[in-house]
């Protein structure tokens, strides 16, 4: 459904707007956390006990470090794409064509560019807390991390903000809810195996290590990885830092292109 384009310049974009953008977004979470936060514990748990302990029964070591310490950045990363992809998917399609969100917020001085980094922002910041309840979770089963792991929550939120705006950018997309199992088995299913969160991408076809290396979630995963035991080098840890960071932007700009498309051409 198509609104009257608002009379506001479609290039402005104010910090202030995506502040209320991301408050508003406070006041809607504050009254379902407790399903989020349910799930945000359990899956962690879950991973810990079948991979951690069912695989790493198996296998001693996997690139220097214990298989447990190898997945328990792998699981956090896993969170951070399931917490920030499928809201920005989910919740971008219904508040466009069942719930109607978008048309009252579109008719105020609200620009897409703003409408869509400030939910994108308001996923990524709530992701950061879904990575620091994991990494609860990895101190709590014995996983022994540096004083790096400070810097999760930052890249939990870098991370999701490009994820948030990935889902949003395929939710303007959707003509239905049968297209999400198309995303999930196509886009999803891929970034989880060739991440290198349960297994290293050396240890996959060349073709597929390739895949991997233009993979967001693998320089997440890389990241999360320096971050609680120990960065390889400045060159190399820049190398992920510059990726996420581009990939935040292609998302975002591809996410307002299309959103705006939906909404208003």
């Amino acid at each position: 459904m198509s609104v009257i384009t608002p009379p506001v310049a479609q290039h402005r974009f104010e910090p202030a707007v995506v502040a209320a953008i991301i408050y508003r977004e406070w006041r809607v979470f504050r009254r379902v956390w407790f399903s989020t936060a349910f799930g945000s514990l359990v899956e962690p748990i879950v991973f810990f006990i079948g991979f951690g302990f069912g695989f790493g029964a198996l296998i001693s070591e996997v690139a220097g470090l214990s298989y447990f310490e190898f997945m328990a950045t792998g699981t956090i990363a896993i969170g951070i794409l399931f917490s920030a992809l499928f809201p920005g998917l989910i919740n971008g399609y219904a508040r466009r064509t069942e719930k109607h969100l978008y048309d009252g917020q579109m008719a105020a001085p609200v620009t897409v560019a703003e409408l869509v980094a400030g939910e994108a922002l308001w996923n990524g910041l709530r992701v950061s807390v879904v990575a620091v309840v994991t990494l609860g979770v990895a101190f709590a089963f014995g996983v022994d991390m540096g004083w790096g792991v400070v810097l999760v929550p930052v890249i939990a939120v870098v991370t999701g903000f490009g994820l948030s705006a990935t889902g949003a950018a395929f939710a303007a997309k959707l003509r239905s809810w049968h297209g999400i199992d198309i995303i999930i088995g196509g886009i999803v299913a891929p970034m989880l195996v060739v991440a290198g969160t349960f297994f290293p991408l050396d240890g996959l076809p060349r073709w597929a290590e390739l895949v991997g290396r233009f993979n967001p979630l693998h320089h997440c995963v890389e990241l999360l990885r320096g971050a609680a035991f120990g960065f390889p080098g400045f060159g190399q840890t820049m190398v992920h830092v510059g990726a996420l960071l581009l990939f935040n932007l292609i998302a975002w700009l591809a996410a307002v292109r299309l959103v705006r498309r939906a909404l208003i051409d």
